[in-house]
C-alpha cells in the first residue's frame, strides 16, 4: 500500500538537496521547507556501524543539551519516603515508591520519563515488565537511576535527553525547536554528535557513524555532510 504523502509534504520535499549538505545549510534549509501551525520538534537520526546484538557495542544513556530542548516532560521519581518532598518540590509528577508501583500497576501511564534513588530500586523491579517495553524503566546505563534525586528530576524535567541504539543501529533524539535560533539549534547537534563520537565502542569496526539526518515533525529528512 502506498504511503500517503500530503501536498505540503511533497512541496517541501522539492526544496530538500539529494545530497548531504553543511550542517549550518541543513539547518537553513529546514527552517525554509518545514510550514505549520505548531513549532515542531527537531529531530537528528543517526546511523551507526555498530553491531546492536553486541552487549558492548550497545549505546545508551543520556544528555543534557547546551540550549535544552525546548520542552518540559513529565517525570515521577520512585523514591524514599525521606525524598518525596525534595523530588515534588523539583518538579516531580509523582514520587514515592509503593504507592507509586501500585498506580503505575492500575494503568496509569501519564509520564514521560520514571528516574529512581539506588536504595528503591529493588521495590521497583517488579515494574520491569510494564516499563521496561515503553523504555520507561529506570537504568543507571540512561542515567534515571543515582543517589540525588532533586538533580535527576530537574534535569530531565528541563529537557535531559535519553538515547538508545535501535535494533538497526540507529539513534532518534529530539535537539531542540525549529523555532530556536540557529545557533543554538547548531549548538545542541554538535554536542549530541561530538558526546556520540567519543562513545565509539573499542570493538566496532569499519566506519562508525555512517549517516545523519535532520527533520522536523512532518518534513522531510536533511543528509549532513560528516566529512
Amino acid at each position: 500500500m502506498a504511503k500517503f504523502r500530503s501536498k505540503r509534504y511533497n512541496k517541501a520535499i522539492e526544496n530538500v538537496p539529494t545530497e548531504p549538505i553543511a550542517l549550518e545549510k541543513a539547518v537553513d534549509v529546514l527552517k525554509e521547507v518545514t510550514q505549520t501551525k505548531f513549532d515542531p520538534t527537531v529531530e537528528l537520526v543517526m546511523h551507526l556501524g555498530i553491531d546492536p546484538k553486541q552487549a558492548d557495542q550497545a549505546l545508551r544513556g543520556s544528555i543534557s543539551l547546551p540550549n535544552g530542548i525546548g520542552a518540559t516532560r513529565k517525570v515521577v521519581a520512585f523514591c524514599e519516603d525521606s525524598d518525596i518532598e525534595k523530588a515534588m518540590a523539583a518538579g516531580a509528577t509523582e514520587a514515592g515508591t509503593v504507592d507509586l508501583v501500585e498506580k503505575i500497576q492500575g494503568g496509569w501511564m501519564d509520564f514521560d520519563v520514571a528516574v529512581a534513588t539506588t536504595a528503591v530500586m529493588r521495590d521497583i523491579a517488579k515494574l520491569g515488565r510494564v516499563l521496561g517495553p515503553q523504555g520507561k524503566m529506570p537504568s543507571p546505563k540512561a542515567g534515571t537511576v543515582g543517589p540525588d534525586i532533586t538533580k535527576m528530576v530537574t534535569e530531565y524535567s528541563a529537557g535531559k535527553v535519553e538515547y538508545r541504539n535501535d535494533d538497526g543501529g540507529n539513534l532518534h533524539v529530539p535537539v531542540g525547536k525549529l523555532s530556536f535560533e540557529t545557533e543554538k539549534l547548531i549548538q545542541n547537534i554538535e554536542a549530541f554528535l561530538t558526546h556520540i563520537t567519543r562513545l565509539r565502542p573499542s570493538s566496532t569496526k569499519g566506519i562508525y557513524i555512517k549517516k545523519v539526518c535532520l527533520s522536523a515533525t512532518m518534513s522531510p529528512s536533511i543528509q549532513l555532510d560528516m566529512a
